[in-house]
């Protein structure tokens, strides 16, 4: 094989994986772009809380701090909540992870945090218990917890 043919089998196979790219698993980094990542009971397990791992203790499985907003789709405050929660993942790009579950198609998940009302909103610290907001709040309201709960930040006056 002389030098142009190996370039170009170089360059299909930098191509080829460039391409393919999106479509193998990601690490729990990569959920962190700035998007809202839509999970499933399973991917909760692993991105959140195992439940069946650590039935009796909260043991959060995260590299960031994450809200985990339970919703579905007929709901229309869940629709109120969607673009804030939308806003928030950019604005907090790389410090928070933002997760959304349909309580309608993941209903262990669901069950297991005993979700009666949506949109619920769980807050997910790097250490310590999570805390549970239900109904649909202000970006304001979200803002602080964001910035107090799971950053740790002080409130200015």
């Amino acid at each position: 094989m002389n030098f142009t043919q190996m370039k170009k089998h170089i360059v299909l196979a930098v191509t080829l994986l460039w391409v393919l790219s999106p479509f193998f698993g990601h690490s729990q980094n990569s959920d962190n772009k700035g998007k809202i990542v839509y999970l499933t009971s399973a991917e909760f397990k692993k991105k959140v809380f195992d439940w069946e791992k650590n039935p009796d203790t909260w043991k959060y499985e995260g590299s960031l701090p994450c809200i985990v907003d339970f919703y579905a789709d007929w709901c229309r405050p869940c629709k109120l909540v969607a673009p804030i929660m939308e806003e928030l993942a950019e604005k907090y790009k790389g410090k928070i992870i933002i997760y959304k579950v349909n309580t309608d198609k993941e209903r262990e998940v669901s069950s297991i945090f005993g979700i009666r009302s949506i949109p619920s909103v769980l807050f997910c610290p790097m250490q310590g218990k999570p805390q549970m907001a239900t109904g649909a709040l202000p970006k304001e309201t979200y803002e602080q917890v964001i910035n107090e709960f799971l950053l740790g930040k002080k409130k200015s006056n």
